[in-house]
């Protein structure tokens, strides 16, 4: 019992972690909520969960997680940016979460979006077009993360319940 109460409150953290990293760039939030629920699942030994909902709770997580690296570059590409834009944008969702946390995020995507078209796309004539295509991929993206990291939260609170 006291194994699976550790496991648990293991998953409960790793959960909490999984929903910042939605936000916070360079943490694979949904892969962390996929591995909470497979935690949860360990601690009611393997039957709390399904094998085919274990799958495919890992494999929205991992769509999701695909799709955060895919939709910014697409909207930036749809609107003439660079590779410029899109790095810029990383980087400034990097700086920005670190400097003026929460909203940093997405100010910063937009700004280093800016800069990076302004900076290394210089053929590109409406930089702002571009810097706003990135930001609402980026948009999209961070949505679409705590989107299924939230359902994920609910799976595992749900299970956890079963549990105690």
């Amino acid at each position: 019992m006291v194994a699976s109460i550790a496991v648990t409150v293991l998953g409960s953290v790793l959960l909490v972690v999984a929903l910042i990293g939605c936000v916070v760039p360079v943490v694979p939030g949904p892969l962390l909520g996929a591995a909470a629920l497979f935690l949860v699942s360990l601690a009611g030994g393997w039957s709390v969960y399904a094998w085919p909902v274990l799958i495919g709770w890992t494999v929205a997580a991992v769509a999701a997680q695909i799709l955060d690296n895919v939709l910014p570059a697409r909207a930036a590409g749809r609107a003439g940016a660079g590779r410029g834009g899109v790095w810029g944008s990383v980087v400034g969702m990097v700086l920005g979460s670190v400097l003026f946390p929460p909203f940093g995020v997405f100010i910063g995507a937009f700004a280093g979006a800016l800069v990076g078209e302004l900076a290394f796309n210089r053929d590109n004539t409406d930089p702002m077009k571009a810097a706003v295509a990135v930001f609402r991929g980026t948009l999209g993206a961070i949505v679409l993360k705590l989107a299924v990291t939230g359902a994920i939260a609910v799976v595992f609170v749900r299970g956890a319940m079963r549990l105690f």
